[in-house]
């Protein structure tokens, strides 16, 4: 205990409070490029953004009232903030011990062995690159839809397809723009967003419980259970299958909702004392968003005013029906802005967290066109390119939706499998490998392995769940659908008292998630084996700790510390 006092005397006399940050990421191998300006409170603001509820769940609450209903979406909600949860703090732990812009990517790479490390960290960058870019596009593209059901409120307007991808693109270029000359407004914009969510989800809340004409009861909202899974008037997978499995993949709405935590890590190279703050920053907001989102989801089950109506509602949101039953036309457009604001923060600062976990991965070669993507900025700080390259991405990876429905709909899943992936790959090498791991600040003693057994566990089983079959139509067998029966022959077998007869899947009922997720390992293995193994070598090393005026001794004596909380 000495040892280590006087180890942390040393750090502190050899280094100003200010500069501790700019040494351990020199001791990281990185030079301090990005403004660091952030504070805790900012550092989590990002994450609750990009977490953002309020976009979440109202773009989902029609698959949640569809599949599972309002039970499913209740007590689905708990389990998932539940699991959730031990994800998150097995990954501030790891982020505490490396707080740097690579998040998930550069973590594998300390974590696994020398050998692999490459590897595992190309894998888990190109997981994490899928999952924001989706998340991007899907935050985005909720603003886009929202801005188009509102515009329909007492006007003859209608959307279509091209005039909904026409306002994501302005969506889009107004959000690049922001990060691109606004980057100084950032972080007021961030404490704006903070308010926003808080604030517009509880008076968005009280508003419709208080004008609501009347109230389900506590039995619709806590045990009412919905199988609305069938398609084309067929039977549901209830009937089908079992409401066991309706409950497993109804879970989509709160797993997809909590999502993008990570952000705080992407930011940390901008975050004073970024050890802590990064690592707070992912646990606080999630736990906030946990305990605002299960408010906003009995918000809104109490005050509908009739499932039907609201299900199958006109407008195309049932959200947005709630509002128009419960508060009137010129209410709901009030609370729609509130619902289109957070999520237009939610985009803007996704395209924030993505263009820094591409200038980070871009810095280390792992991107095509790496050695332009890397530029930051110099007048303004921030990776610029990176910025657009997110953009333009996500706006392509939004056009397919213009001619299929059913490609759409598999988005959430591809961004919450895509993100769980990256978080889970080194949240398992952390178990793996557990020698390797030398903590830093925050840390769960104790507990740190039983919570990533717990978050490892969980990331395997909502990766396998959100590649199954969402909708049940008729189809006709082919070769294809024949190999996918197996799945649900398996549930028949292991729930005998259920009338299960197997059907075969189609291009209406076969979830798209598992043939992006497929094409990122095709890619990624493949482009690895092929070529990459011969010149990425995971995270690069710009400078040396005494380039960046930090001592060898120091270096050392900053290790050392770390080790020594670690035993």
């Amino acid at each position: 205990m000495s040892g280590e006092s006087t180890n942390k005397e040393k750090v502190t006399a050899s280094v100003p409070k200010n500069d501790e940050d700019e040494a351990e990421l020199a001791r990281m191998g990185y030079k301090q490029e990005l403004k660091r300006e952030l504070s805790l409170l900012q550092n989590f603001g990002v994450s609750f953004s990009i977490i953002s509820i309020i976009t979440g769940i109202p773009s989902l609450f029609s698959y949640g009232l569809n599949t599972g209903g309002p039970a499913v979406m209740v007590w689905g909600w708990i389990i998932v903030s539940c699991m959730t949860m031990l994800v998150g703090l097995a990954m501030a732990e790891i982020c505490s011990a490396h707080p740097t812009s690579g998040g998930p990517y550069y973590w594998a790479a300390m974590l696994a062995n020398p050998e692999s490390a490459p590897l595992a960290s190309w894998i888990t960058g190109w997981f994490n690159l899928l999952g924001q870019l989706e998340e991007l596009r899907l935050n985005s593209f909720a603003c886009a839809t929202f801005l188009s059901t509102v515009a329909e409120f007492g006007t003859s307007f209608t959307p279509t397809p091209k005039t909904t991808i026409g306002i994501y693109a302005a969506v889009l270029v107004s959000q690049g723009l922001i990060n691109t000359f606004g980057v100084h407004l950032l972080k007021y914009l961030n404490n704006v967003s903070i308010w926003w969510h808080s604030l517009g989800t509880t008076s968005l809340v009280i508003a419709i419980l208080a004008r609501a004409p009347k109230h389900q009861s506590a039995d619709f909202v806590f045990r009412t259970f919905i199988d609305g899974t069938g398609a084309n008037g067929n039977e549901g997978w209830g009937a089908r299958a079992s409401h066991a499995y309706v409950c497993i993949i109804g879970i989509l709405m709160a797993q997809y909702t909590l999502t993008g935590y990570d952000a705080s890590a992407h930011m940390t190279e901008e975050t004073h004392n970024a050890a802590m703050a990064g690592s707070v920053g992912i646990v606080m907001a999630l736990g906030v968003s946990a305990v605002l989102g299960w408010f906003l989801i009995l918000g809104l089950l109490f005050s509908i005013q009739n499932l039907e109506t609201t299900a199958s509602s006109p407008t195309g949101e049932p959200v947005a029906q709630i509002f128009l039953d419960t508060v009137g036309e010129k209410g709901a457009i009030v609370l729609m802005i509130i619902v289109i604001g957070a999520m237009y923060f939610c985009g803007t600062f996704s395209v924030t967290s993505n263009s820094r976990m591409m200038f980070a991965f871009s810095r280390d070669g792992g991107i095509p066109g790496h050695k332009f993507f890397r530029k930051v900025n110099a007048k303004r700080g921030n990776p610029v390119r990176t910025v657009w390259l997110a953009c333009t991405l996500s706006f392509c990876l939004a056009l397919p939706s213009l001619g299929s429905s059913v490609a759409f709909s598999a988005a959430t899943s591809i961004a919450t499998i895509g993100l769980y992936i990256s978080y889970g790959i080194p949240i398992a090498l952390r178990v793996i490998y557990r020698e390797r791991f030398v903590r830093g600040p925050f840390h769960l003693g104790a507990l740190s392995m039983p919570v990533a057994i717990g978050a490892v566990t969980w990331i395997a089983f909502i990766s396998i769940t959100f590649v199954l079959p969402q909708a049940n139509v008729s189809a006709f067998p082919n070769a294809t659908t024949r190999k996918l029966t197996w799945i649900f022959r398996v549930l028949r077998n292991s729930l005998p008292h259920h009338n299960f007869v197997p059907q075969p899947v189609n291009s209406q009922t076969f979830n798209y998630a598992i043939v992006c997720v497929g094409i990122v390992v095709l890619y990624s293995v493949g482009f690895w084996l092929i070529s990459a193994r011969n010149w990425f070598s995971g995270p690069i090393r710009q400078i040396s700790a005494e380039e960046m005026g930090v001592s060898k001794t120091l270096e050392s004596e900053m290790s050392d510390d770390k080790r020594a909380k670690s035993s």
